[in-house]
C-alpha cells in the first residue's frame, strides 16, 4: 500500500470611460525614469500551510495525519512508478509551504538518479526550477495526444531489480515541437473552491456582462460530460472533485495506482513489484488518496500582506482596468458538511471559468470541453509568494506573466492594453498589489 479570446467597436478611451466612471483614481505620481518591476517573492513568513480555522478536533487531527501522508516519500515497494515525475506530493507542492506550488530548487533533478536509477534529466528540467510535467501534443500518427508522459522510470533503482523500460524520447519530441509543460497548481483553500456552488459561479460569470463584452471577455465553464456540473480543478478545470484530482495526480505523477485510478500506466510485468491497486481498498486505515483530498480540503487559503497606499491603489486599478472581470476577487461558498467551509468568503481572485488566452499561451491540448487555447482563470490568492508563473512556468517575472496574457485571439488583449497605458507608477501599484496577495 502506498505511503504515501466579440469586442464592441469602441476606442480604448471609450472602454476606459465605461470602466473608470465610478472609480476615482489618485493623482499621477511624478514620472519615473524606469519601467515597473516585479517586487519579487515576499520575504515574510509563509501565509499558508495550516488548517482552515473552525475545524472540529477530529477534523483537525485528520488534517494533521493527512499532511503527514502528503509529505511522505514513496519508493517502489510503496507503489512508485514504473513511470513517474516525482516521488512525493510535497515535492511538487512546497512553495511557500506544504500544499503550495513549485519550489526554487527542483527535486526532480535529484530523483532522476536516486537509488542508482539510470534516468537522463530532460533538457527542460533544471535545478533552479520549476517542477514540470511533460505532455505530448500529438501521437506519431498525427492524432491528438495531450496526455502526461512520465519523465522518469524506475530502471536501475536498487528497489526495482530487473526492470529495463526506457524514458520517452523527449529530445526527439522537442525537435518536433511536440512537448508542452504544466507546473503544479497551489492547493491552498481548495475546500472553499470545492464548496462554491455552480449557481454562484454562473452568476459571477454572467455579472457585468456589458463591461465584459466591451472588453472582449466571454468565458465558459468546463462541465462534466456526465451530469453537466462545473469542473474546477487543474489548469483547464479538467477535474470535478478533490478526490478525482488527488487520485489522478497520485497515478500520473507518482505512478501509484489507487481506487480512483486503478490501472497501471506501464504494464511491463518485469517492472510490476506490487499488485494493483497499490493504494489499497483501505479496510484497515484511511487511503492515501483520501488523505490527500482531505488535506487539500482542509487547507487554509493564503493570507495577504498588510495593505499600503500603493497596494490599495493597485487594487482599485486592478478592478478599473478590467482584471477583476475574470479574476473575481471573492466567491461565496454554499452549504457544506464541514462547518468551517459553509457560507464562507473565498477570496481566490478567479471565476474558475475557461477563457481563450490566445496563440501566445495556447498549448494545443484538449481536456474535457477545454480547447487548445483555453485555460481556467488562475486563482491569484497567494501569488505574492509564488516563484513561477503561467501554466508552463515559463517566467518568474510577474510583469512578464501579465504581458504574456496578450496575444492574437486572447480575451485579455484590451485589459492588457489598458494596463500598458497606465503611468509607470500605477503599473507598479498593480504589481505591488498582486504581490501582496
Amino acid at each position: 500500500m502506498a505511503k504515501r479570446t466579440f469586442a464592441y467597436a469602441c476606442s480604448l478611451a471609450g472602454i476606459a470611460t465605461i470602466l473608470l466612471a465610478s472609480v476615482s483614481l489618485p493623482s499621477l505620481a511624478p514620472a519615473q525614469t524606469r519601467g515597473p518591476t516585479d517586487p519579487g517573492v515576499r520575504g515574510d513568513p509563509p501565509g499558508a500551510g495550516t488548517a482552515v480555522p473552525g475545524l472540529t478536533t477530529e477534523q483537525a487531527a485528520f488534517f494533521d495525519a493527512a499532511k503527514d501522508a502528503f509529505e511522505e516519500v514513496d519508493a517502489v515497494p510503496d507503489g512508485l512508478g514504473p513511470r513517474f515525475n516525482l516521488d512525493s506530493c510535497v515535492g511538487c507542492h512546497s512553495q511557500p509551504a506544504t500544499g503550495g506550488t513549485a519550489p526554487a530548487v527542483n527535486p526532480q533533478v535529484a530523483v532522476a538518479t536516486a537509488l542508482h536509477a539510470k534516468n537522463t534529466v530532460p533538457s527542460f528540467i533544471r535545478l533552479n526550477g520549476p517542477v514540470r510535467e511533460a505532455r505530448f501534443v500529438r501521437n506519431r500518427d498525427g492524432s491528438p495526444d495531450g496526455g502526461v508522459h512520465g519523465l522518469f522510470v524506475i530502471t536501475g533503482r536498487d528497489d526495482a531489480p530487473g526492470c529495463n523500460i526506457r524514458q520517452p524520447d523527449f529530445a526527439g519530441e522537442l525537435s518536433r515541437n511536440n512537448v508542452v509543460f504544466r507546473i503544479p497548481t497551489p492547493t491552498f483553500g481548495l475546500g472553499l473552491v470545492e464548496s462554491v456552488t455552480d449557481r454562484a459561479l454562473e452568476a459571477s460569470l454572467a455579472a457585468n456582462s456589458d463591461q465584459k463584452r466591451a472588453l472582449g471577455i466571454s468565458g465558459r465553464f468546463n462541465r462534466s460530460g456526465n451530469d453537466g456540473t462545473i469542473q474546477r480543478f487543474g489548469w483547464k478545470a479538467q477535474n470535478k472533485s478533490l478526490l478525482i484530482f488527488a487520485g489522478e495526480a497520485y497515478n500520473v505523477e507518482q505512478g501509484v495506482t489507487n481506487f480512483v485510478f486503478p490501472t497501471e500506466r506501464e504494464e511491463n510485468s518485469a517492472c510490476s513489484f506490487n499488485p494493483a491497486q497499490e493504494d489499497g481498498f483501505g479496510m484497515e486505515e484511511a487511503l492515501d488518496v483520501t488523505q490527500f483530498a482531505n488535506f487539500m480540503r482542509f487547507l487554509n487559503p493564503p493570507a495577504a500582506a498588510a495593505s499600503t497606499a500603493s497596494t490599495t491603489n493597485g487594487s482599485q486599478l486592478f478592478k478599473s482596468i478590467g482584471c477583476a472581470q475574470c479574476h473575481t476577487p471573492t466567491l461565496m461558498t454554499g452549504n457544506s458538511t464541514v462547518d468551517a467551509l459553509r457560507n464562507k468568503a473565498a477570496n481566490l481572485f478567479s471565476d474558475l471559468a475557461l477563457h481563450d488566452m490566445g496563440s501566445g499561451l495556447a498549448d494545443n491540448v484538449l481536456q474535457g470541453q477545454a480547447g487548445p487555447d483555453e485555460f481556467r482563470t488562475a486563482p491569484l490568492w497567494g501569488v505574492g509568494q509564488r516563484i513561477f508563473f503561467l501554466h508552463d512556468g515559463r517566467t518568474a517575472d510577474l510583469l512578464a506573466a501579465i504581458k504574456d496574457h496578450a496575444s492574437a485571439g486572447s480575451e485579455a488583449n484590451t485589459v492588457i492594453n489598458m494596463f500598458n497605458s497606465l503611468p509607470v507608477q500605477q503599473q507598479q501599484d498593480v504589481l505591488n498589489f498582486l504581490r501582496s496577495l
